[in-house]
């Protein structure tokens, strides 16, 4: 039988809570999980079913939202983050890493977390998700993707100033980033000969040197050198005559050179749909593709879209690994 995903709380003040009531009774048992999680941060009035153990979550999907208990100290109020909490968030997201590489859960699927309020409760030390994945994996390197069933695209640099994109784009990255994306198309998404487009920084992938040099002097050195390794490349190419649909028909994912330039076509096509991915890990691990929404959480208007497309695709990675 196929391990369950797990799914970490993320921060209960935030819309994580009822996210996973509502990505449970939608789901229906078709994609088993578990949460690890207070129960007392959950909806009034949700189904729940606690299990002592992961390999439960199956059966328990039918009586309610399964929970593999993590208790929290202190109270809980929809939208003001609790400095209390703060460890606990950590704690479920380290516990979420360790069931999955001991083989009880097939993925892990992360809730969205509030920064600030984890570094200010309990002095965390990473700037998000995906750096304090890649430690407790013991893993340098890792890239971010964004997917959904339209589009899958990975951005070179991601939270940077626009202004220093050009000094922080190297050789030694953008191969890096490419290298991770294809092998992750090839064993996470299970395509035995992936097609990558890549972007150029410049207006017009600098129309020969005249908007900027950036595309002869790094960026096509870098593609040659990956197509004499037999890759399937194109680019670089003007990065506004990417993302429309013959165009995206011709490639497997996308590499883009800056934040924006990755995620305004993303989320202009799966808003509510989108999945944040890091590639490069020993385990598969997705992420709805948005924050906490403090100031909706509480009152049942979150989409759980997202949610349930990260819970989907973290089986369907998963199943890939055969995991």
């Amino acid at each position: 039988m196929t391990a369950p995903v797990a799914l970490s709380c993320g921060e209960p003040a935030g819309i994580g809570p009822e996210l996973a009531a509502a990505a449970w009774a939608r789901l229906g048992g078709e994609v088993p999980f578990f949460l690890i999680g207070d129960p007392g941060h959950l909806p009034a009035g949700t189904p729940v079913a606690e299990i002592d153990d992961p390999c439960d979550a199956t059966a328990a999907m039918a009586l309610g939202l399964p929970v593999l208990r993590h208790d929290f100290p202190g109270a809980l109020t929809p939208g003001r983050p609790n400095p209390d909490h703060a460890q606990g968030v950590i704690d479920a997201i380290a516990r979420g890493v360790e069931l999955v590489r001991a083989g009880a859960a097939s993925a892990l699927c992360t809730g969205p977390i509030h920064k600030q309020a984890l570094q200010e409760g309990a002095g965390f030390a990473y700037p998000g998700h995906t750096e304090y994945l890649a430690a407790l994996a013991g893993v340098e390197r890792v890239v971010m993707m964004l997917a959904s069933d339209m589009l899958r695209v990975v951005p070179v640099t991601i939270h940077i100033p626009l202004r220093d994109v050009p000094d922080a784009l190297t050789a030694e990255g953008l191969e890096h980033t490419i290298r991770i994306t294809h092998a992750a198309l090839i064993t996470d998404f299970g395509i035995p000969a992936p097609r990558l487009a890549v972007a150029g920084l410049n207006p017009h992938a600098g129309e020969g040197g005249r908007m900027g040099r950036e595309e002869i002097e790094l960026i096509a050195p870098v593609l040659d050198l990956l197509r004499g390794d037999g890759m399937d490349i194109r680019g670089p190419l003007s990065a506004d005559t990417m993302f429309h649909a013959a165009a995206r028909a011709g490639y497997d994912a996308a590499i883009a050179m800056y934040h924006d330039q990755a995620l305004i076509p993303i989320k202009t096509l799966a808003f509510d749909s989108g999945v944040n991915v890091t590639l490069g890990l020993p385990f598969v691990r997705t992420s709805p593709d948005h924050g906490t929404a403090l100031d909706i959480a509480g009152r049942g208007l979150a989409d759980p879209g997202s949610l349930i497309a990260a819970l989907r695709m973290a089986a369907r990675m998963a199943a890939a690994r055969g995991t």
